[in-house]
């Protein structure tokens, strides 16, 4: 009786133990994959920052070159 118990007993661990391997390699692929996506995440980010900067230097040129061409119109249209 006490050898049955035992065997059963090691095959409950050994199945409790291969399913907590399986818990745990999911657990890591879950946190890679999670840190994969959190580089893609910082890269786009850094990108849309980038070209955001980039679109506000091209309003704010386009802004100061509208500004100098009404002034110019003015000026045309005063000396007339």
């Amino acid at each position: 009786m006490s050898s049955e118990r035992w065997t059963m007993n090691r095959q409950v661990n050994l199945s409790f133990l291969l399913q907590l391997l399986c818990l745990a390699s999911l657990i890591i692929g879950s946190w890679t994959n999670i840190q994969n996506q959190l580089e893609v995440l910082q890269r786009d980010v850094s990108r849309l920052l980038q070209k955001s900067e980039q679109f506000h230097e091209r309003v704010q040129h386009l802004n100061e070159q509208s500004i100098a061409l009404d002034y110019r119109l003015r000026s045309v249209e005063e000396d007339r």
